[in-house]
């Protein structure tokens, strides 16, 4: 009994340490294959002093990770300065008047400004609302409100919603709910996303429920 016992809490040990190695490996690894090939095409291009240069760079392991982060860096500190913010505004004026790019840079770019803005509410409150039908209770993200031709032909009082499917939360589904039929949870959502990828077996911290109207919960209005 004792050996499966210490066997299995082994296993809860190991698992996740492995699983975080094994995609901070993959990471690094792909950074890096693009970090060379970026390398390959410009020492074809370049002086045999540079070309030597760039593949004593290529054979760094994890180099192309620091040089993505410093230039995430440097691109963030130019973009939050005045001159940063109007060259950024005509690039993307430039994009925006590119056929065929223009549809993807356009609607891409609203989903970031979206998800990463500090202002924004997309994904910031946890909700437990009734999917696939009434009775059936799932955790979901509100990822804001609906505005537009949309918001106006619903009317007040909707909010949007994204349901993630389990084990893989990067897939799910998008609905238009009231706001009387979600029920508002004090649980962050990184805890809510490991309950989800865990299939319910890793429960949230006990927070409590935040619930407005509750008996409006149990009512369908469409009936």
């Amino acid at each position: 009994m004792s050996f499966k016992k210490y066997l299995l809490a082994g296993l809860l040990v190991w698992i996740p340490v492995t699983v975080t190695v094994w995609l901070l490996s993959w990471m690094v690894g792909s950074l890096d294959a693009v970090f060379r090939a970026v390398l390959d095409g410009l020492s074809k291009v370049s002086p045999a002093s540079a070309s030597a240069l760039m593949d004593d760079l290529g054979q760094i392991h994890g180099l192309g990770v620091i040089l993505v982060v410093v230039t995430l860096l440097a691109t963030g500190a130019f973009a939050s300065n005045v001159f940063g913010k109007w060259w950024l505004g005509q690039l993307g004026k430039i994009f925006a008047g590119i056929p065929i790019f223009k549809s993807i840079y356009t609607s891409v770019k609203r989903v970031s400004d979206t998800l990463f803005s500090g202002n924004g509410n997309a994904f910031r409150q946890t909700l437990l609302v009734q999917y696939p039908r009434e009775g059936v209770w799932t955790l979901a993200f509100q990822t804001g409100e609906p505005s537009g031709e949309i918001g106006d032909k619903l009317g007040q009082g909707f909010v949007s919603v994204y349901v993630p499917t389990t084990p893989n939360p990067t897939s799910g589904f998008f609905l238009l709910m009231p706001k009387s039929e979600v029920i508002e949870l004090d649980v962050g959502v990184d805890e809510a996303l490991t309950y989800i990828i865990s299939m319910g077996a890793v429960a949230p911290a006990p927070h409590g429920l935040v619930v407005s109207e509750p008996e409006a919960i149990t009512h369908n209005p469409s009936k």
